[in-house]
């Protein structure tokens, strides 16, 4: 009886968190077309997420790219396909590697600052203080963090892929003594815009579900400053895990 108890719990816990999270998302929805739009503060979240993200975007696709091309290789070179090295790496990038990885990036960087910061302004009655103010706290911190994410994750997902790209192109040609002409042309007839578009459609989810979980864990913060660090640890946490989950639906619909 024990276990069905812990069991009973544990389903009850979890159907009460989907439905919170339904209905933080729905007054998302309700006041995302309401006016006043906080234009500032949209282009302030899209530098902190986008532009300050692409120094680790840009060290993380450049080593992508060359771990790709280096594996790849040592496969392909078991049956003599080493030419193919280029529009292997280049499909991995565009459709996977990408997305996934640049997501997972601006949600160890971003999504838990999020967290952290509307969980402090939490605990310590700040989102109260707007409320009293007259100020809709979702339409003023939410609806920013979460539109500059799934405006800027396309973005930076273009940034890792070119800057894999031509990672793969020095491990490729410089390195491992690929011809380039082959290496460029087997790039050009295997991989289409289709490939790209596939990619920049899940970073744009990818974007959606970091920012709305990492402002959901801060917005629910409760219990002091213990509460913001396991808040920001969960965010992280549960992002990740459902972006590797949300990366498979995708790739299924979209294949």
């Amino acid at each position: 009886m024990r276990f069905f108890t812990y069991l009973g719990r544990v389903t009850l816990a979890f159907l009460e968190q989907i439905g919170a999270i339904a209905i933080f998302l729905f007054q998302v929805l309700v006041w995302l077309p309401r006016r006043p739009f906080f234009t500032r503060e949209l282009f302030k979240q899209m530098d902190f997420i986008g532009i300050r993200s692409s120094t680790v975007i840009l060290l993380t696709g450049m080593f992508t790219g060359m771990v790709t091309a280096l594996q790849s290789h040592y496969g392909f070179r078991l049956f003599g396909a080493e030419s193919l090295v280029g529009s292997t790496t280049a499909l991995g990038l565009l459709r996977e590697l990408g997305p996934v990885l640049a997501a997972l990036m601006v949600t160890a960087r971003a999504g838990s600052s999020m967290s952290a910061e509307i969980g402090t302004m939490r605990v310590t009655e700040q989102i109260d203080a707007l409320t009293v103010m007259g100020v809709n706290p979702i339409q003023y911190l939410i609806i920013p963090r979460i539109m500059a994410a799934i405006i800027t994750m396309p973005m930076l997902t273009l940034v890792f892929d070119a800057i894999g790209m031509i990672g793969s192109w020095i491990v490729g040609v410089e390195l491992l003594g690929i011809d380039q002409g082959m290496f460029m042309s087997r790039i050009v007839e295997y991989v289409d815009y289709q490939d790209l578009g596939v990619g920049l459609v899940k970073a744009t989810f990818f974007g959606f579900i970091l920012s709305a979980v990492g402002c959901y864990k801060g917005f629910t913060t409760s219990g002091g400053a213990e509460g913001v660090g396991r808040a920001t640890t969960y965010s992280v946490v549960i992002s990740a895990v459902s972006i590797l989950v949300a990366d498979y639906i995708l790739t299924a619909l979209m294949f």
